[in-house]
């Protein structure tokens, strides 16, 4: 996997100080700033860009160019500036928030499909600063059913509609059943346990499905349409790569 395109801004002092720090342990990043502080970065590998206009003029690029932006702006600065050029959650950059005295670290968008919430936590330790996660499975500890197993390449597959509903039936707690027939069985990678709502079987057949809200299923068998409409939004599957070992 090839590094993510990251940009960090910064358009004050202070957060030109800071953004300095962490482009310093992030050298493959790119630095955006305000001219009158482009000496902050002096002696920095990093590329740098130093724009003379508005920071909102330098947003559409900075779309289109990058998977990661961290800004060294304020929050609702950024909401403003953000704004008129979100389309989905599938297609738009992570957008990492930090505040001037690198205290606090906050994803604002696509925190998962995109991104900002990995990303948050990385640039947390590397200031030592706290990351302020907000999306439900993340705090929640629990399986965030739309990315799971990305790292190692399982591609989900199920409609939109699946997905929402059964990432509100597992941050609720409600009883899922998790059938791994095939793919890495090291996908659980928090530190805490996994939540005593999420049930372990390994072969499909095995699920009592009137015990359970939904499905999350590993597997490289075919399903076919009759089993999708008698689940009917209850059923999410992950396509391991052919060469991932077996559970």
């Amino acid at each position: 996997m090839t590094d993510p395109r990251i940009a960090i801004v910064a358009i004050t002092k202070h957060g030109a100080t800071q953004a300095a720090q962490l482009a310093a342990q992030l050298p493959h990043a790119h630095i955006v700033c305000a001219e009158k502080f482009a000496a902050t970065f002096a002696g920095l590998a990093n590329p740098l860009r130093a724009y003379t206009a508005a920071l909102r003029d330098e947003i559409g690029p900075l779309f289109a160019a990058y998977d990661q932006l961290i800004f060294f702006v304020s929050l609702g600065a950024v909401v403003r500036l953000i704004a008129p050029h979100l389309k989905s959650k599938d297609g738009d950059p992570g957008i990492t928030v930090v505040d001037d005295a690198g205290q606090f670290v906050i994803p604002v968008l696509s925190g998962h499909v995109g991104g900002a919430n990995a990303c948050a936590e990385q640039v947390a330790a590397l200031l030592g600063a706290t990351p302020v996660l907000t999306t439900a499975s993340d705090v929640g500890k629990t399986i965030p059913v739309d990315i799971l197993g990305r790292e190692l390449g399982w591609k989900v597959e199920a409609p939109k509609l699946n997905i929402t509903r059964v990432s509100a039936h597992v941050v609720n707690g409600e009883p899922i059943a998790f059938v791994q027939e095939a793919g890495s069985p090291n996908w659980w990678t928090r530190p805490t346990p996994l939540p005593a709502s999420i049930h372990r079987f390994e072969r499909f057949e095995d699920v009592d499905l009137a015990r359970f809200k939904a499905v999350l299923w590993v597997t490289r068998r075919a399903i076919d349409d009759t089993l999708w409409q008698q689940l009917n939004e209850r059923l999410v599957v992950y396509r391991p790569p052919l060469d991932e070992a077996a559970p």
